[in-house]
């Protein structure tokens, strides 16, 4: 875990709840002058702690109106054979998070589609056929009540 002191915290806080803050903003709103809040931030994204810049964008208003998780059960679990299916996820667009799990089911994926036929088509000709995938359950989003990316930080 990084070392952060109060000051690097509120500027995480800033940037994660508005990426487009100006330097000259941030600063005054962290208490800072420019240059060295410009240092701050630099040294974040040098360290990793600041890993990229996104636009939150609307799925459904660029068609993709299906959001479905699936849970997917591999024959192997050797290192090979994860590493195998991550790289087939990684490799597909429609996949847009995949994360192995403990337990039953080895990996978890948020797949966005532009509707029910097109997910069905993507599951047959893309999911299951994948290198050595045992099963796939899948549930579809009805409505989604809560997205905060990043994580929390106390004021």
């Amino acid at each position: 875990m990084a070392n952060l002191d109060g000051i690097d915290r509120k500027l995480l806080a800033e940037l994660q709840a508005e990426g487009r803050v100006t330097n000259v903003e941030l600063a005054s709103r962290v208490g800072l002058t420019a240059p060295p809040c410009l240092r701050r931030v630099r040294a974040l994204e040098e360290e990793g702690v600041i890993r990229g810049y996104h636009a939150d964008l609307d799925p459904s208003k660029l068609g993709f109106a299906i959001t479905v998780f699936a849970m997917v059960s591999l024959k192997s679990q050797a290192e090979s054979a994860l590493r195998e299916f991550e790289d087939h996820m990684k490799a597909l667009p429609e996949v847009r998070e995949c994360h192995m799990l403990n337990g039953e089911i080895d990996f978890i994926l948020k797949i966005v589609s532009q509707d029910l036929q097109s997910f069905q088509e993507f599951l047959t000709s893309k999911l299951t056929p994948a290198p050595n995938v045992d099963s796939v359950k899948t549930s579809l989003t009805i409505r989604t009540a809560k997205h905060e990316p990043g994580v929390p930080l106390e004021d």
